[in-house]
């Protein structure tokens, strides 16, 4: 049950009271109604049924520094989360008396960072790692009351339920894995009773945000090598039903008919609301827990963990075909190698997979195929959507060497830099062992791709510059120079010389990156474009299904044609993809396509939109991001019930990126559905 404002912080006006209540409380006695928050009244009930010693005068002994090193090898995914974000409190909690602590689910605390003169009053009372400050352990206090109750949770002074505490103030709030919802830590930050502040719970409310948006960072990345490492095995079970889990146990993706098959077997999950399934989790599966313990319906062969350099990132579950999958009827083998009628490939090589019938779009590949011959730098501008990274690709080319990409945007700045330069070992609390290489150091002797670069903050463009300039990059936390060779191909929708002139762009990287530019022209400017693709994501995406693929009627030709394509190519894709998987018999229809009525180009013909997009177009779905950022981002969660994972596939962004355009415009779902009502 969330708390009101006054359960939830504490007031130094009432601690009078609050020791006086304590003492009625040890001696069994009633104390005045409202003395005490109804909080802390429950925290000292479950302390007394606990049998906690009130004249506790410090936490428990810390745990080995052997124990502690195998804590913290579990909680690496959250220690690396929150590395970037615990450093920083070095810095603003500076000279205030306090500190910030992360500890995991049993209250251990893990890491803790801030003022010195606060660390060293902390090692009185053993608040330092590898200590548990759990309720059952130390009574009431904000590490051990947020994780009993799962909310944000202010205890100051006299709250505390043990005596040797009650000179210290706290607040603190749980950590919550994106993926599920589970709490996964707890941040904290304490001083002595001196440095009382109520922002304090806003702080770690903050702290804690950003250490789930890095894990949501993380989390994506892994998924997205989680599936291109399962694609190929997918593509060959063949009929077989396929479902796809990560390392938490949680559905990824599953074949149409992995539904009946489960049925089929016994099983009575429904994957389209399960949250996860525990016996299928990397832990479990990795110490052979899992595999003794799995559901009736699951045989142990049917499972294949997929682990990429020593870490499994998740599991396949091939179910072989029976009488479900029979049910399904099989496509005709040429189903699959059939050309998209009208479909010309108008390059080779390299820029072979961008499909055309546009005469200016060839001859930008052909531009763009003699610049691939040089090394200059590359600025590819245009849309969202529009197909900026597949020119990326492109200019890459045959050339050898690895191909990096990073998008700048939807990063902070703490994971950005990270990401693009590496870290050196002990850079930072948590930090990975052995360091981390960077992207452009991964990128030597190849090509980095760094997509929406006007993104990039502006106090960290002059460490890019200085990289393009020199040719040496240094990784943070390292004075070690390491000399790099690549080719830069940035990429950006806006327009940097407006950046420039607006002081968010610096004019010298600007002249670095864009020696050479190419402009990719939106979808709705190449008309003859629309409706090859259009039947070459129908094929693509029927062969995915093993379903025969129809022409598109007349009647769906004239409305893609219609259509504006504010989202270019990626919307196209995805509109002819969720067509596809709402329609599995086929042909599709106008309602499949689920386009929005505002976004009709009426300007030239002045027809009136089609009859099948008639509905209200301010209550329209959202498809792009191309324009209008905040009123979109505000029209796509209220339109989805502040669905943010659905929100962020109707505006065609990653859901990280969401999180953070939310942020930069001061958006929040309450606020947005609140304002709905």
């Amino acid at each position: 049950m969330a708390h009101t404002a006054e359960q939830m912080f504490s007031n130094p006006g009432d601690e009078s009271a609050v020791a006086k209540a304590w003492e009625s409380f040890l001696n069994g006695e009633d104390f005045p109604a409202g003395a005490l928050r109804s909080l802390v009244d429950s925290s000292w009930q479950r302390c007394a049924d606990a049998k906690v010693d009130p004249n506790r005068a410090c936490g428990p002994q810390p745990v080995s520094e052997q124990d502690l090193y195998l804590l913290r090898e579990r909680q690496r995914d959250l220690l690396e989360a929150s590395a970037p974000v615990m450093a920083c409190a070095r810095n603003y909690l500076t000279e205030t008396g306090t500190l910030m602590a992360l500890a995991d689910t049993r209250s251990t605390i893990l890491s803790t960072e801030g003022d010195n003169p606060a660390l060293h009053s902390a090692e009185n009372i053993r608040l330092v790692p590898g200590v548990s400050w759990s309720e059952a352990l130390c009574g009431t206090n904000a590490i051990g009351t947020a994780l009993a109750v799962g909310q944000p949770v202010q205890i100051h002074s006299a709250e505390h339920f043990c005596a040797g505490i009650k000179r210290w103030t706290c607040s603190a709030t749980v950590v919550r894995h994106p993926a599920d919802g589970e709490i996964v830590g707890v941040v904290d930050v304490s001083g002595l009773s001196s440095t009382f502040n109520r922002q304090s719970l806003a702080l770690v409310v903050a702290t804690a945000n950003r250490i789930e948006n890095r894990m949501t960072m993380s989390e994506m990345d892994r998924r997205y090598r989680l599936l291109e490492l399962a694609m190929g095995r997918w593509s060959a079970a063949g009929r077989d039903a396929v479902v796809l889990f990560d390392r938490r146990g949680c559905v990824v993706k599953a074949s149409e008919h992995a539904q009946i098959a489960i049925a089929d077997a016994g099983g009575a999950v429904d994957l389209a609301s399960v949250r996860s399934l525990p016996e299928l989790t990397a832990g479990h599966l990795s110490r052979g827990i899992g595999r003794s313990k799995l559901p009736a319906w699951i045989r142990p062969e049917w499972l294949e963990p997929l682990v990429v350099n020593g870490e499994m990132l998740g599991t396949l579950l091939v179910m072989p075909s029976a009488q479900g999958r029979a049910r399904i009827a099989a496509p005709p083998p040429q189903a699959e190698r059939a050309a998209p009628p009208g479909a010309m490939q108008p390059s080779s090589g390299a820029f072979a997979h961008i499909l055309t019938d546009d005469a200016a779009m060839r001859e930008l590949i052909q531009r763009a195929a003699q610049l691939a011959r040089s090394r200059a730098p590359v600025l590819l501008q245009g849309e969202t959507g529009a197909g900026k990274e597949e020119f990326a690709r492109g200019i890459h080319g045959g050339r050898g060497g690895p191909y990096m990409a990073l998008n700048c945007g939807g990063l902070s700045r703490e994971l950005l830099a990270s990401e693009l330069f590496g870290y050196a070992e002990g850079a930072f609390t948590g930090a990975r062992k052995g360091g981390m290489i960077g992207k452009i150091e991964a990128a030597h002797g190849g090509t980095l791709f760094l997509d929406e670069i006007g993104e990039m903050p502006l106090d960290m463009q002059p460490q890019l510059l200085r990289v393009l300039e020199q040719g040496v990059i240094y990784r943070l936390g390292d004075n070690t120079p390491r000399q790099v060779d690549f080719r830069l191909v940035a990429a950006t929708h806006r327009d940097l010389r407006q950046e420039v002139a607006a002081g968010r762009f610096r004019m010298d990287l600007y002249y670095r990156v864009a020696v050479t530019s190419l402009r990719i022209p939106p979808l709705r400017n190449r008309p003859a474009d629309i409706l090859l693709l259009a039947r070459h994501f129908l094929a693509r995406f029927r062969a995915e299904q093993r379903q025969e693929a129809e022409d598109l009627s007349p009647e769906i030709v004239q409305v893609l044609a219609r259509y504006a394509w504010p989202g270019n190519v990626r919307e196209l894709r995805n509109v002819i993809e969720g067509a596809v998987l709402t329609r599995p018999d086929g042909p599709i229809t106008l309602a499949d396509l689920q386009l929005d009525p505002s976004t009709f180009d009426q300007a030239e013909t002045g027809a009136t939109v089609p009859a099948a997009y008639a509905a209200d177009a301010a209550d329209a779905a959202v498809q792009s991001m191309a324009e209008g950022e905040e009123t979109l981002i505000i029209r796509a969660i209220a339109s989805t019930g502040g669905n943010l994972t659905l929100a962020a596939r109707r505006l065609n962004i990653a859901k990280s990126t969401l999180y953070a355009k939310m942020q930069r415009y001061g958006l929040s779902r309450e606020g947005i559905r609140g304002s709905q009502r």
